[in-house]
């Protein structure tokens, strides 16, 4: 079963939209999840921000989403994430595919109680499969990158992203947390993050959280993206 954890890019409307509503009851909290058929095999998508879309990047509860889609028997998750460029070669309106993820505060696990060790990582072969289903539809994706990862709900100083920016490719407030809960859970995860802004202080235009949602809900090769996938791998 696959599922998809979209966020910022979706605030505007889901292309899954129509699909059944359902509330996953976990230990961490409940969940709406979303369900729809293609080819008679489900697939759920959760939004990141709640249905309501009023759940702040810091309040997201990474650990009951994780859980509703392993119990609901789901083994690939796709990630989707509104980022920042780090990088001016890599321009808004495209898309990356991380291979990997710094985060080094507020780190989620689920083994608060145990002594668990685990080496988060994206998991390759869903990375190739997004690349390939990409390229076949003719939409340009950066390959590989490091995706940052910061605590909302602020934005990153002038002085954090000129920092960061020497490690890493693209910055967001997620993917690493959703990453390493769906490790622990032996999920198979992968992302696809879309560039909707420069980071601040990349270059000279403020930045504005305003404008970063406008250009995030505009987007039209996310969702073409994602209904392909969801044939490919449903």
């Amino acid at each position: 079963m696959l599922g998809i954890i979209g966020g910022t890019n979706f605030l505007a409307k889901s292309p899954f939209e129509h699909a059944k509503e359902r509330e996953i009851e976990t230990k961490y909290g409940a969940v709406a999840v979303l369900l729809f058929k293609f080819n008679r095999k489900e697939v759920a998508f959760i939004q990141r921000h709640g249905k309501h879309q009023n759940i702040p990047p810091h309040r997201v509860n990474h650990h009951a989403n994780i859980a509703a889609l392993k119990q609901l028997g789901v083994e690939k998750v796709i990630g989707v994430t509104s980022v920042g460029s780090l990088k001016i070669e890599i321009k808004p309106g495209c898309i990356v595919i991380p291979h990997d993820f710094i985060s080094l505060c507020n780190i989620p696990t689920y083994y608060d109680n145990e002594l668990v060790h685990i080496t988060p990582k994206l998991d390759e072969e869903l990375r190739q499969e997004i690349i390939k289903v990409a390229r076949e539809l003719g939409i340009n994706v950066v390959e590989r990158g490091i995706y940052f990862q910061t605590q909302g709900p602020r934005l990153e100083t002038k002085a954090e992203i000129a920092m960061i920016r020497q490690f890493a490719d693209v910055v967001g407030m997620n993917m690493a947390s959703e990453a390493t809960l769906a490790c622990e859970l032996h999920l198979k995860y992968a992302n696809i993050s879309t560039v909707d802004n420069y980071a601040h202080g990349i270059v000279d235009t403020e930045l504005k959280y305003e404008d970063i949602v406008r250009a995030a809900s505009q987007r039209e090769d996310l969702p073409k993206l994602l209904l392909k996938l969801v044939e490919v791998l449903a």
